[in-house]
């Protein structure tokens, strides 16, 4: 079957969080989505959606899309050439940041749309098979009051997970260290604890605070102590800190991540499907990460990062969130901590049209 695109749809919701989430660079209490639809001349529709971070940013999100698409209309459901087309049109303006989240949502849109044409799951398409893939619940653990720690960590690991995120960056070390303890001792040695600390501090002071952690012991990984593109301060801070750095939900496609990686930024990569170039800058990233020999986990978006993971060599965590699950006719389901990829052709996901007429803005 030889797919063509008839026409790119979008649509923004604001789903609710079921734990606000704070981080140092801000507070989450509702998920800005962009649900995108690829219309195919066949009647079958690709589905993905973008994570916009703020409302104010899903309009010209929206906009990108929607004139990607029709840059797009008529052409074959065929990823790699749709890449190449839109590269040669945004090279002027850069294949950065809110342009490639629009790529991304596209490309993911049009591997679903592949799948479904062949009926076939989306990592079978890979060359891969449906297994499930440990994962690490990241709704929680914010910048709470440290006496509301202790209560959540239990929470997050009784909902069937084997390991835990915790956000730090908190005002002093001091108060990084008390949450730290905090939750070890509620999840206790059997959990697996990583923390993040969004890229809130200096190189000095990720260098402090991550030997504080050195000697505290007990965390997998240290995740962006320092601004997402300093590599030359991160080379710094992995040199340094013994506890392994892990950074890349920020790289813009693999052509960064490989900037990091050749500048030794980090122990682990966590690239996320809407910066690296969704299915397509994926797999380029799957095969930097084997040639670095470093594990690879996901960053977000769960939904498609399983299949991702699943055919990744170096395949590691995925990041656990269920932001979309408000919007989804049926969400993925977790068992025995980890995501279990469904049968369902594509990427697997298909839209709760009443729950999105509710939440769309």
């Amino acid at each position: 079957m030889s797919l063509r695109i008839r026409e790119v749809r979008v649509r923004a919701v604001s789903a609710p969080m079921k734990r606000p989430l704070a981080t140092s660079t801000g507070k989450l209490t509702e998920a800005a989505l962009l649900l995108i639809d690829l219309q195919t001349e066949d009647g079958i529709v690709g589905r993905s959606y973008l994570f916009g971070i703020g409302k104010h940013n899903l309009a010209p999100i929206a906009k990108l899309v929607e004139a990607m698409g029709g840059m797009l209309k008529d052409d074959a459901v065929a990823p790699f050439e749709m890449e190449k087309k839109l590269r040669a049109r945004y090279t002027l303006l850069g294949v950065h940041n809110i342009v490639l989240f629009a790529m991304s949502g596209i490309d993911m849109a049009a591997w679903d749309a592949l799948g479904q044409a062949l009926a076939q799951p989306l990592v079978r398409l890979l060359g891969g098979a449906p297994r499930p893939i440990p994962a690490y619940n990241s709704k929680g653990l914010g910048l709470l009051p440290i006496r509301e720690l202790d209560r959540e960590a239990q929470e997050l690991v009784s909902e069937g997970f084997h390991a835990v995120k915790l956000r730090v960056g908190r005002a002093t070390a001091k108060e990084d260290l008390e949450a730290l303890r905090t939750v070890k001792k509620a999840i206790g040695p059997g959990v697996t604890l990583m923390v993040d600390f969004n890229q809130a501090l200096s190189v000095a002071e990720a260098l402090a605070r991550g030997r504080m952690i050195d000697e505290e012991g007990g965390v997998l990984w240290i995740e962006e102590p320092v601004r997402a593109d300093d590599f030359s301060g991160c080379n710094k801070v992995r040199r340094e800190v013994r506890t392994p750095i892990q950074i890349g939900e920020n790289f813009m496609g693999p052509e960064q991540m490989a900037q990091a990686l050749a500048a030794g930024a980090c122990d682990y990569v966590m690239p996320d499907a809407q910066r690296i170039g969704g299915v397509t800058g994926w797999t380029r990233a799957a095969a930097l990460a084997q040639a670095a020999g470093l594990e690879m986990s996901s960053h977000l978006f769960p939904e498609v990062s399983a299949h991702l993971l699943a055919v990744t060599p170096t395949a590691h965590w995925l990041e656990y969130v269920d932001w979309a699950d408000a919007i989804l006719e049926s969400p993925f389901s977790v068992r025995e901590g980890a995501v279990v990829i469904p049968e369902r052709p594509g990427i697997g996901i298909a839209w709760n049209e009443e729950a999105v007429r509710r939440y769309q803005i």
